[in-house]
C-alpha cells in the first residue's frame, strides 16, 4: 500500500516553472556580474590613464620638480 500523498495536478508544471526562474535569474546575474566586472577594469584603465596625464602635466608644468623638491626639503 503507497501511504505517499497524492501530488497536485500541477505540481510538476509549477517545478518547471520554478527550475526555469532559477534558470532565467541564474543567466541575468552571471550577465550582470560580468558586466560590473567590465565597467570596473574599465574604469581601473581610465583611472590609471587620467593618472599618467596628470603627472605629464605636472611635469610640463614643473610642478612635479617643485612638488618632489618640497618633499625632499620638509624631510
Amino acid at each position: 500500500m503507497d501511504t505517499r500523498a497524492p501530488e497536485a495536478p500541477f505540481a510538476d508544471e509549477l517545478r518547471d516553472k520554478a527550475e526555469n526562474l532559477l534558470q532565467e535569474l541564474q543567466e541575468h546575474f552571471q550577465a550582470l556580474t560580468a558586466t560590473l566586472n567590465n565597467r570596473t577594469e574599465e574604469m581601473g584603465n581610465r583611472i590609471k590613464d587620467l593618472q599618467k596625464n596628470v603627472n605629464d602635466l605636472m611635469v610640463q608644468a614643473g610642478i612635479e620638480k617643485c612638488f618632489k623638491e618640497q618633499m625632499t626639503s620638509n624631510m
